[in-house]
């Protein structure tokens, strides 16, 4: 681990190093330090600005087909390097070896091929045809230009799925990119970008800006576009920073994604989905199930095979393959946060069906950040762990009356990041599905939706501004362009200096024929 700190440290003065605090990164399962990155200043995240600016228009200039060849180049160093780049996710996040082989090493795989192979076809000039006659013969054309310099600021729970996914297209459109990952997990990035130097990726084009909240703070002003996924109290103070600067954002903060369980579900796997999907990643993913409406017919048979199903989940630390179902949660706060909830229920009524103490079970004192993987029964919309983002092993399930209830209830929330809904009449789970106030929902599943990199993944409400994935997820990182030329043409068109009643007479008569012939009430 030590050669990987001393190999990925992004390139500051020896003046920036001395003077920036180093900070310890720490395995959350075991509560060991296991490297330490710099703690860069505002000073030294100009200065990478300046080298990124610098660097751009070359990397630009190698055109879409340049750039996917590195980009290519970078998918098979990853699956080459898998096990190690597994190991390094493992060590800094607590996840087990499944969870950064599934939700980490398959989506960067998918990424760095779709964006080099798909990029051109979203960002490719887009000839455009007019409705209006006196524009007709000249070309009108739709382009997509780089912004130059984007920054991407990640959270700690997917380092590179989250933090370094996002710098994927950024690159792909030709941009230059400083990524600041969280000060939680800076590893990953680190080692990633080392591949992609070894993969031909020019000095410059993708810095690495380690540190904690005010290197964040010195990004938003130094960029030309932000990227940001993490709360949405923090999102918000980047929002508020960035329309300083008019410096465009694109936002992926919170969420409370509901589960809604139809009367003629497909228990069994809806049961599956819910504990699987609830409890995967230790509940750290901003799309997981977090709250379950189950409408009353199923109810008790679908808490009575979530229940056994959650009880036979091994948590523990992640040695290898097959070793633990769940693992440690990443950072230390978080768990602070899930024992909140579970409490506060507790006290309004809740019943806990399985897990609620902090630490594994039969070990309370386990060093690492642990909470036992939870079912919540008997809660209502007054607890927190139905209203607030708990980011944790928790699965609240709620007994409804019927859809239109489930509906109500799932909509009631700041938050409208993801949702899904279960029912064996596909029409009606659809129906239930375009009902809810979600960026994305699933039907008969959840979350998967993510891996499909041709749809748009973003947020309602507060869970975020605009989208990444699809043609957003790639044009966010540009300069929308219009262009329109003119190739056969007089010396004067014919509306120009000087007026005269006679030629605008005769415009007045044109502009009735072009649209005068409407249909009227």
């Amino acid at each position: 681990m030590a050669s990987v700190e001393q190999r990925t440290v992004p390139e500051p003065s020896t003046a920036e190093a001395a003077a920036a605090d180093g900070i310890p990164v720490e395995n959350p399962a075991t509560g060991e330090v296991i490297a330490h990155v710099p703690d860069l200043g505002a000073d030294a995240v100009r200065a990478m600005a300046q080298r990124g600016r610098a660097a751009q228009p070359a990397w630009e200039a190698l055109g879409f087909e340049g750039r996917g060849r590195i980009l290519l180049r970078m998918q098979k160093w990853l699956l080459d390097n898998s096990d190690r780049v597994i190991e390094t996710i493992v060590s800094e996040t607590g996840k087990t070896w499944e969870d950064a082989q599934l939700a980490e090493i398959m989506y960067g795989a998918s990424a760095f091929g779709f964006w080099a192979k798909e990029a051109e076809g979203y960002l490719s000039d887009h000839k455009v045809k007019t409705s209006v006659v006196m524009l007709k013969g000249k070309r009108l054309i739709e382009r997509y230009r780089p912004l130059g310099l984007i920054g991407v600021i990640g959270p700690w729970n997917y380092p590179l799925t989250n933090s370094f996914g996002d710098c994927i297209p950024a690159l792909a459109a030709g941009n230059a990119v400083i990524l600041k990952p969280s000060e939680v997990t800076p590893l990953t990035s680190l080692l990633l970008a080392d591949g992609l130097r070894d993969c031909g990726l020019p000095a410059d084009v993708l810095q690495i800006a380690t540190g904690r909240g005010a290197t964040g703070t010195a990004l938003v002003d130094a960029v030309d576009m932000i990227m940001f996924t993490g709360s949405t109290a923090t999102g918000r103070k980047v929002m508020a920073q960035a329309a300083q600067t008019l410096t465009p954002v694109s936002l992926e903060m919170g969420g409370k994604d509901p589960m809604v369980v139809l009367s003629d579900a497909d228990v069994e796997r809806a049961a599956n989905h819910a504990v699987y999907y609830g409890m995967f990643n230790g509940g750290q993913t901003c799309v997981s199930v977090e709250r379950v409406y189950v409408e009353a017919p199923v109810y008790d048979q679908f808490v009575s095979k979530v229940v056994d199903k959650t009880r036979a989940i091994r948590q523990g630390r992640s040695t290898g393959p097959g070793t633990a179902d769940v693992g440690a949660m990443t950072f230390a706060p978080q768990v602070d946060i899930v024992e909140r909830h579970v409490e506060d229920a507790k006290a309004k009524g809740a019943r806990v069906l399985v897990g609620g103490h902090r630490g594994t079970a039969g070990d309370p004192d386990r060093p690492g950040n642990w909470y036992e993987p939870t079912v919540l029964v008997d809660v209502d919309h007054t607890m927190e762990c139905m209203t607030e983002e708990t980011f944790g092993p928790t699965l609240p399930i709620m007994r409804v009356s019927d859809d239109e209830e489930a509906i109500r209830l799932a909509n009631d929330s700041p938050y409208g990041l993801s949702a899904s809904v279960f029912s064996k009449d596909v029409a009606r789970g659809e129906s239930v599905a375009r009902r809810l106030e979600a960026g994305s929902v699933c039907v008969n599943d959840a979350v998967i939706n993510y891996s499909a990199l041709e749809l748009p993944m973003g947020g309602a409400k507060a869970s975020g501004l605009g989208s990444r994935h699809g043609a957003g997820g790639i044009r966010k990182y540009c300069q929308v362009q219009a262009l329109l030329v003119s190739r056969l043409h007089p010396h004067k068109e014919p509306h120009m200096f000087p007026y005269n009643a006679r030629m605008t007479k005769a415009l007045g008569k044109l502009i009735k024929v072009l649209y005068g012939r409407g249909k009227r009430d």
